[in-house]
């Protein structure tokens, strides 16, 4: 996704987005992550977009969105939250520096107690409920990518992801990322069963286009005899 791709994207969502805004946003990020690549090989400003883009799906608003498109700025780069104040204002950086600071919270234990725990603690260090938004906006695409990573690394952080960060999208009502987050997890941590469900609803659906194709075809017939 470039960046005019990404413009009318937005715009699609929410016609009174600040355009000029996400443009220094944008701008700020390819910067700042000039030089720095993914895993898959993409520039990293790559995966900005595409974490701004998911916030827009949400209807966040435009600082929202902007804060998405620079939210690793600070942990990923030279550039300091100061940086940010600076060239944006307050509300940005303090988005910014709540997403860094979950960045740095790290979970080891899936004992139930622990998990519940970890989740209450996330949810108390976000002042503003923007930032766990923006980083289950991250989480998702990471998920959506995590093919590019090492098997381990694949498996530790679809484990994260199904104990903390989908309940956190249930507990929060955004449940389109809270099914998307459990599909991928699922397809990360028992893909066997994975496929199989695949397999099924991939039947279903070839089912049903069939079923709709009989139906159809007499109408079709019988519309073309009458010269419709």
């Amino acid at each position: 996704m470039n960046l005019a791709e990404f413009i009318i994207k937005i715009e699609s969502y929410n016609a009174n987005v600040d355009i000029g805004l996400l443009r220094r946003a944008y701008e700020f990020s390819n910067k700042a992550h000039a030089g720095q690549r993914r895993y898959s090989g993409e520039p990293f400003v790559e995966h900005c977009l595409e974490v701004a883009s998911i916030l827009a799906e949400l209807h966040m608003d435009s600082t929202t969105i902007a804060a998405g498109l620079v939210h690793d700025v600070v942990e990923d780069t030279d550039y300091t939250l100061e940086d940010i104040r600076q060239e944006f204002n307050d509300e940005i950086a303090d988005l910014v520096d709540g997403v860094t600071k979950l960045g740095a919270v790290h979970f080891n234990s899936y004992e139930e107690q622990q998990v519940e725990y970890f989740r209450k603690m996330l949810l108390s260090m976000a002042r503003d409920i923007r930032v766990i938004l923006i980083k289950l906006a991250d989480r998702l695409h990471n998920m959506r990518t995590l093919h590019y990573l090492p098997p381990e690394k694949r498996r530790r952080i679809a484990s994260e992801t199904r104990e903390v960060y989908c309940p956190l999208a249930g507990r929060l009502g955004v449940n389109r990322t809270k099914i998307e987050l459990e599909d991928l997890c699922l397809k990360y941590l028992e893909p066997e069963v994975y496929e199989e469900l695949a397999e099924r609803i991939k039947g279903s659906r070839e089912e049903r286009e069939a079923y709709i194709q009989e139906v159809v075809a007499p109408i079709r017939e019988a519309l073309a005899a009458d010269g419709i």
